[in-house]
């Protein structure tokens, strides 16, 4: 777990909000299964420390540790597969507030175990919460990004766009990275790699964890999103809201 700086310590200690009813799910995308060590997851411990320091609970899930079958719909064992791993961890994630999927880049891209995660969650926003809008709103997301290659900010647009096509809201600065030198050099937790002492990465990364537990707060607060004109079971049902009913031949 990483350690929190003097700085870190004086914005908790001066803050006057109240997230020990919030609760953050960290999905860690890496390639490597347990208990092999994880970049991506030492970036994140940052995060975490913070969102923990304040009262948040978390959970940290590595999926590749699960197994997680490939497929878009909720549970693929009714899809021809023996076991999928899915159904529990989707369950944690709606009982999350917050989600913040962490990868590695690998060609420029988010990793293989990104994207199924991503896909599995696509799988599932086709269910709906009590006020009949899709079961992601009222949460909020982000993402951190580890790599020895371009394409940090890449990554990160993809999966905040997934997220929040999805009903995740985004927060400003909801992403963070480090990048190491190109090529086959040090990663993040290596010795020298400058890594956890990059004060462009430690900002990004504080800004990220106080702006998904600010937004989530907000969201808490006001009961989620309005429920009004986002609802599909009324649409489905024919309300149009402010379009006129279509004239169907």
């Amino acid at each position: 777990m990483a350690n929190l700086t003097e700085r870190h310590e004086k914005l908790a200690a001066e803050s006057r909000w109240d997230f020990s009813d919030l609760s953050a799910l960290f999905i860690n995308c890496t390639l490597k299964r347990s208990p092999e060590i994880s970049n991506t997851r030492g970036l994140a411990d940052l995060a975490v420390a913070i969102m923990q320091r304040n009262g948040v609970s978390v959970e940290v899930i590595r999926a590749v540790d699960h197994q997680i079958a490939t497929g878009v719909y909720p549970d693929m064992t009714e899809h021809g597969w023996e076991r999928d791993d899915w159904p529990e961890i989707f369950e944690k994630v709606l009982a999350a507030d917050i989600l913040v999927v962490l990868s590695p880049i690998w060609l420029g891209e988010k990793s293989s175990i990104c994207t199924q995660v991503i896909e599995r969650l696509y799988g599932n926003s086709h269910l709906l919460n009590d006020a009949g809008q899709w079961a992601y709103y009222g949460r909020v997301g982000g993402c951190i990004i580890t790599g020895n290659e371009d394409g940090a900010k890449h990554c990160a647009m993809n999966i905040l766009y997934s997220l929040q096509h999805l009903g995740y809201v985004i927060p400003p600065q909801a992403d963070s990275a480090w990048l190491g030198e190109a090529g086959p050099g040090p990663s993040y937790l290596d010795p020298g790699s400058g890594g956890p002492e990059n004060d462009f990465t430690n900002r990004n990364t504080t800004f990220l964890a106080w702006n998904l537990m600010h937004m989530s707060r907000m969201l808490k607060d006001a009961g989620g999103i309005p429920a009004h004109g986002n609802q599909k079971s009324l649409w489905d049902a024919g309300c149009r809201f402010d379009f006129a009913n279509p004239d169907y031949r």
